[in-house]
């Protein structure tokens, strides 16, 4: 992995990552307790993660200048973050992202009933409430759709209301700016937080109503 370009694409307001192979790794001190068993940093998970987080983020900033750049000769647009839960393609407000994370484990909470959180994930250290969006959308009975090795499951994290929550889901398409002709409003009572369907490379995507999927996501944690 490129250290140098890799840390350059990501933005000022991002969350740090610890570079311990530079602090106590095979670049570093060498104390890490771990070294004896991996005998390099690049055998670490640890090392692992954060390479698949730095790519994360830098595609998702590659995406971003080539669609600013494709703004400049198109009409009205609006950026959206695209995934899929199961079989079913979804569109979010890029400006509710705060990152896309590598899966991580999430620990039940006890006592707790609520179908929609959950538990707690540990993001960096802090721990962030998991919900899960199939609930909250009504697609908790969806099979999920087959695909290939090189689809990996991500969590998103979403700025809600008193912090940032957690969600995992199927696939991350990245952030696209889609023209507004393109979207039909309108949604059916099935269709939940729905505010718009688009037609996307032969996909049907629904647009999700961001303050109304954000209120829901505040009230479930109540």
């Amino acid at each position: 992995m490129n250290q140098g370009n890799a840390w350059d694409v990501i933005a000022s307001d991002q969350p740090s990552i610890d570079d311990c192979w530079n602090r106590i790794g095979v670049h570093g001190d060498k104390q890490c307790s771990l070294l004896a068993e991996h005998v390099h940093c690049r055998n670490c998970a640890v090392y692992a993660d954060a390479a698949t987080l730095l790519l994360d983020r830098y595609a998702l900033s590659q995406e971003m200048h080539r669609q600013a750049e494709v703004v400049q000769n198109s009409g009205p647009t609006r950026s959206l973050l695209l995934f899929r839960l199961g079989d079913e393609w979804l569109a979010l407000a890029s400006r509710c992202l705060v990152e896309v994370a590598p899966l991580q484990s999430v620990h039940s909470l006890p006592h707790q009933r609520s179908r929609v959180l959950q538990g707690v994930a540990n993001v960096r250290g802090a721990l962030v409430p998991c919900l899960s969006l199939g609930h909250l959308l009504g697609l908790e009975g969806e099979t999920p759709a087959s695909t290939s090795s090189r689809v990996v499951p991500r969590m998103l994290i979403l700025a809600a209301e008193g912090g940032s929550v957690v969600a995992p889901v199927d696939e991350v398409e990245g952030i696209h700016a889609l023209e507004l002709s393109r979207l039909t409003e309108g949604s059916s009572a099935e269709e939940r937080f729905t505010e718009a369907v688009l037609q996307w490379r032969g996909r049907t995507v629904r647009v999700l109503d961001e303050k109304q999927l954000l209120s829901a996501v505040s009230r479930s944690l109540s």
